[in-house]
């Protein structure tokens, strides 16, 4: 089959990442081998920028955090998400350009057009399939975060900060409704699960699912 390129997105604490486990395994029963990765990382050089940008002791220029995570971006494009998809394989990504439009666009202010134009860059302009954005109040997120401890760096921006990453997200939504399923994340966890199933099952072959 062709490879299927499935985006998760959210705020913290939104819950996708989760989500993204769960739907790895149920493909996993189905005689599917996906490829599951993260944002930032999924490479040596990716994830050592990982720990760079969500060190809450690392204070990071908002044009060099977005940098970084075109870096990043570029190194995991080239090395795992193409050959993985260029071999008919289902790829499930935590992040991904979308992020940066959002936190560093909408969150930090950069102008849009500058980061969409190095997203287009360090990808070759590969774009997701299906994008699953899990909406929460920026609230009630960063309290779920604050339950399990370990806050990062972005953890601690401002309630003005995560709300603008927030309305950055709807608005691509918005502007790309045939991308993005929206899904409220404050249901139910198993709720959840089988929304997420419904939206990627109709993107898989038949004899798949």
């Amino acid at each position: 089959m062709a490879g299927l390129f499935v985006t998760f997105e959210g705020g913290e604490g939104s819950g996708k990442s989760t989500q993204m486990a769960r739907l790895a395994e149920r493909l996993r029963r189905a005689g599917l081998d996906p490829l599951v990765v993260r944002e930032p990382g999924g490479t040596r050089l990716a994830e050592a920028i990982r720990g760079l940008l969500l060190d809450p002791g690392a204070p990071v220029a908002a044009l060099s955090e977005a940098l970084l995570m075109v870096a990043a971006r570029a190194d995991l494009v080239a090395s795992r998400l193409r050959p993985a998809l260029d071999a008919g394989r289902v790829v499930l990504c935590d992040r991904y350009t979308d992020s940066t439009l959002a936190y560093q666009g909408g969150g930090r202010g950069l102008d849009a057009a500058l980061l969409a134009s190095w997203n287009r860059a360090a990808t070759g302009g590969l774009v997701p399939d299906l994008t699953l954005l899990f909406d929460l109040d920026p609230e009630l997120g960063l309290a779920r975060r604050a339950a399990h401890g370990g806050a990062n760096r972005l953890d601690l921006e401002s309630e003005g900060f995560h709300a603008r990453v927030r309305e950055r997200y709807l608005q691509l939504a918005r502007a790309e409704g045939s991308r993005f399923t929206v899904l409220d994340a404050d249901r139910p966890a198993d709720e959840l699960a089988e929304r997420v199933w419904s939206a990627v099952a109709a993107r898989l072959p038949v004899s798949s699912v």
